[in-house]
């Protein structure tokens, strides 16, 4: 199925939250026409009123005009939901990608759609703990690493391809693809596990006597204990298997500083906490090296 260039096609966005409306926001005057399709009728009549879309509808359904590209920005739940019920709702068929946290089961529901839908796994590695339109960002993704996951039944290079290279770039992002599981795996330890144990904090810390000599660390700690639950319960439970495996092995690690703690050892808690200083310093300079030029991550 061939498929009209960025600058040319009809775009349709799934969700104008956070990472939907600052989609939005980027891919301004970047497409030929941007629509947006969302349930809440305050976030619909904001986009309309700023100019972030040229169309809003609530629902995506069959009279929804045809449409060269649908970007899911939605929950992964509701993407699931969306993906099963697409083939009913675009009998013609269309570019798909989503932008949802977890991978293998998007992979795995856009695998079963027709051959007409051309389809690619996204996951932008940027984000607030705040959400909703109010706070999207064309900037969002600018400079920020974008996920691609190959759907198995895709050919690499294919057309679907090409258009979500043009969507990361449109955005100012960096595309890097990976297999589905193995971003799950990786996300789980740097991205799912860092949610959880800042809820934990910051339900071990809930009594204001404890917030009056809280300072920055604490701030920064307990900074994404502010993200959306029910975004979190999306990624939760469609990632279930490789978050128990992070928070095993951080379970294994604290058994031993707990271990060590109790006895006094501060030979092995002086180990304990030169190791983890050494891996941030070795994250830090990893993070703040130029990169080498301007190609895509492979």
């Amino acid at each position: 199925m061939q498929h009209p260039p960025l600058a040319q096609a009809r775009v349709g966005i799934v969700g104008l939250g956070l990472m939907g409306g600052s989609l939005a926001l980027a891919l301004r005057g970047r497409v030929a026409h941007l629509l947006a399709i969302e349930p809440q009728v305050v976030a619909r009549q904001m986009a309309l009123r700023e100019g972030v879309v040229d169309e809003a509808a609530e629902a995506l359904t069959a009279g929804t005009p045809p449409l060269d590209l649908l970007v899911l920005a939605a929950p992964v739940r509701v993407i699931l939901d969306t993906l099963g019920r697409l083939p009913a709702l675009r009998p013609a068929g269309c570019a798909v990608i989503d932008l949802g946290s977890t991978k293998r089961a998007v992979v795995s529901a856009m695998s079963a759609l027709p051959e007409r839908f051309a389809v690619v796994g996204g996951h932008p590695m940027c984000g607030k703990e705040t959400a909703g339109l109010a706070s999207a960002d064309a900037d969002l993704y600018r400079g920020q690493t974008f996920v691609l996951c190959r759907v198995p039944r895709a050919a690499p290079g294919e057309a679907a391809e090409a258009l979500a290279l043009e969507l990361v770039a449109a955005v100012g992002a960096r595309p890097l693809w990976l297999d589905a599981a193995e971003h799950d795996r990786l996300v789980a330890a740097v991205s799912h596990l860092p949610a959880v144990l800042s809820a934990a904090l910051m339900r071990a810390a809930a009594d204001e006597r404890q917030w009056t000599v809280s300072a920055s660390g604490f701030r920064d700690a307990a900074r994404l204990a502010g993200s959306n639950p029910r975004m979190m319960l999306d990624i939760l439970l469609t990632n279930r298997e490789a978050v128990l495996a992070a928070l095993g092995a951080v379970r294994a690690d604290l058994a031993d500083f707990e271990a060590a703690l109790a006895a006094g050892d501060e030979a092995a808690l002086a180990d304990w906490l030169a190791a983890a200083q050494v891996a941030h310093a070795a994250y830090r300079r990893y993070k703040s090296a130029p990169l080498p030029d301007s190609r895509p991550l492979l």
